[in-house]
């Protein structure tokens, strides 16, 4: 049976990887970092191989850092990140350049396609963030790359207390759409870049399959192939930009305005 977009009243989004290109904000630092490397291997070049290494490197501590310390700001917790790959590499660094990369996420840029897709969704379903984010460095994303965008409700981490993979986290916005919108857990989609954190958790918690951004550029989510042959996700769609999918959907019910 074919995907229905119609059917759904509420989208959540993960924002840093789907509507956020955060490795293009993260790398550069990273790269920066690692060129301080005491060791001649781990001084890297501006290379795709050096960018999926230091990029995946950056996911692992991700998590790892999000599960130990689950309510600490994640500004601060990309600030340990940033310690903790420093060690990695064997690279000196100082405080100064440290708190910049955490204070960077307000920076991030926008993909090209973000805020005009998010115009487009925002007429045919009730719009929210569920992010892996503080509120302070939400609030600089909203205001600076996504600005001009609509939000019908914003779900931090910091709100939540945990970070995603958390059931908590998916949990929380079936709560608040539930009484806040009277929404049902079966009419709200999930769309998300990361296949590895959140279309594993919603299709372990009983959501509907979910919106796959697959954005072309991405070193960090997950290996589709290999995550759908152990049956750890189930994706209702698959678009290659946010874009895509608003083209996708206007046609959708389009279609079925015309039919009825």
């Amino acid at each position: 049976m074919a995907f229905d977009l119609t059917k759904a009243k509420a989208l959540f989004f993960d924002i840093y990887a789907t509507l956020i290109d955060w490795e293009a904000g993260i790398y550069p630092q990273l790269l920066r970092l690692s060129q301080k490397a005491e060791s001649q291997s781990n001084c890297l070049e501006d290379t795709p191989e050096s960018r999926t290494k230091l990029l995946r490197a950056f996911a692992k501590h991700d998590k790892a850092v999000g599960h130990e310390h689950p309510t600490l700001a994640y500004a601060q917790v990309i600030e340990e990140i940033y310690a903790r790959i420093a060690k990695d590499l064997g690279a000196e660094f100082s405080k100064e350049d440290q708190q910049a990369f955490g204070q960077s996420i307000g920076d991030w840029p926008a993909f090209p396609d973000t805020v005009d897709a998010m115009k487009v969704l925002g007429k045919y379903y009730k719009v929210f963030v569920l992010s892996n984010v503080d509120n302070a460095s939400f609030e600089r994303t909203r205001t600076g790359p996504l600005r001009g965008g609509h939000w019908d409700g914003i779900y931090t981490a910091e709100m939540v207390g945990s970070y995603k993979p958390s059931p908590n986290n998916y949990n929380y916005v079936v709560k608040r759409l539930e009484e806040d919108f009277s929404i049902k857990k079966d009419e709200m989609l999930l769309v998300a870049q990361s296949l590895d954190i959140d279309h594993i958790s919603t299709k372990a918690l009983g959501f509907q399959p979910g919106v796959w951004i697959a954005r072309e550029s991405a070193a960090m989510g997950g290996m589709k192939d290999e995550l759908e042959e152990q049956g750890l996700i189930e994706l209702g769609a698959t678009y290659a930009t946010l874009g895509d999918m608003a083209e996708a959907v206007e046609k959708a019910f389009e279609s079925k305005r015309t039919s009825t």
